[in-house]
């Protein structure tokens, strides 16, 4: 008995010096984001053509992946707009959500013959979005004089990030992610 209790009495005294410590709680991941609303603006014009537009969705961001042929990455400005405006006509292309951001990708979407290297089924929704967290569409805003504009509907005015990645094989990739939340 005299053993218990000085057991007890060691475990009370590091319990109240700290020394045991409880398990942390399991909690969600904290995303911790820096990215910002402004302009992202990289690059020259290239000779890779873009191939495909697709999307996924991530635990604090939803992706739009713009694949590109043979090549160097491609430069590219995205922004922000009132309106997604299509290339060569000036004309507003609809785009649901609460904010826009409108996607340059200096490259064309075509080939040097001026053959379509992609061509959506679909330029009101280049990808399903529905259930996603942040997009509400991705449409499509022409290809014309060497560079391709896409329109991104999304929830609300929220932060987003641009880079490129190389790969798959000779191919380039630029990647648009935008946060869940501020």
């Amino acid at each position: 008995m005299k053993k218990f209790l000085t057991w007890l009495a060691a475990i009370l005294l590091a319990a109240g010096l700290g020394i045991v410590v409880q398990a942390p709680a399991s909690a969600a991941p904290y995303c911790g984001l820096t990215w910002g609303s402004l302009m992202k603006t990289e690059g020259p014009m290239t000779g890779a053509a873009v191939t495909n537009v697709r999307t996924g969705q991530h635990y604090c961001f939803d992706r739009l992946v713009v694949d590109l042929g043979s090549g160097p990455a491609a430069g590219y400005s995205v922004r922000y707009v009132g309106q997604v405006i299509q290339d060569g006509s000036g004309k507003v292309v609809p785009t649901r959500g609460g904010a826009r951001l409108q996607i340059v990708v200096k490259a064309p979407a075509y080939d040097n013959n001026g053959q379509p290297t992609y061509t959506p089924t679909d330029q009101n929704e280049l990808s399903n979005v529905s259930g996603y967290q942040t997009f509400r569409q991705v449409v499509w805003a022409g290809s014309f004089e060497g560079q391709t504009t896409m329109g991104l509907g999304v929830r609300a005015r929220l932060p987003f990030r641009v880079f490129t990645l190389d790969g798959p094989d000779s191919g380039h990739r630029l990647v648009i992610d935008v946060a869940h939340y501020w």
